[in-house]
């Protein structure tokens, strides 16, 4: 869903549905049988949903809402994986937002295209969806190693380097 036209400019919905599949094909997992729900929005939006959901009422780049827990119990471990829908009836992985101007800001502070940027984001997004995150070390080294190897399938250098 796209609520600020901005993004557009980008491809929102392209760069969601090639970071879904490079995530899904490199976790082995069949690609048609989920479902991942992408808004593209501003920086007002996302305040807004980071305060109702976090606490927290400034932007952000990009917030998730995986349909439900998949996280390993263990620091480092793998999350437990969804079992795929088919293609009329998709298992949700759950949504993500994402700002516009935050994210422009961060690419542009960080010296690289916006499209790669965003397209970092969404697959950190859809990571978060299956139960991957950075809270605790072993699962935060876990959960960059995964991005950095999703991202070099699509020749987008390491965003943590």
């Amino acid at each position: 869903m796209i609520e600020d036209d901005r993004w557009e400019e980008i491809d929102l919905p392209a760069i969601a549905e090639i970071a879904a599949e490079r995530v899904l094909a490199l976790l082995d997992m069949e690609g048609e049988g989920f479902l991942v729900s992408v808004l593209g929005c501003d920086d007002a939006r996302i305040a807004v949903l980071n305060a109702d959901f976090r606490g927290k009422p400034q932007p952000t780049n990009v917030l998730s809402w995986p349909s439900e827990e998949r996280g390993a119990e263990e620091d480092g471990g793998t999350p437990d994986r969804p079992t795929p829908g088919d293609e009329d009836d998709p298992e949700e992985l759950g949504d993500i937002a994402i700002a516009w101007e935050t994210c422009g800001r961060e690419a542009s502070e960080q010296g690289i295209p916006l499209k790669d940027h965003v397209t970092h984001l969404v697959i950190h997004g859809i990571l978060h969806l299956l139960g991957y995150d950075h809270v605790r070390e072993a699962d935060a080294a876990l959960m960059e190693g995964l991005e950095v190897r999703i991202l070099a399938t699509m020749g987008i250098s390491d965003p943590y380097a």
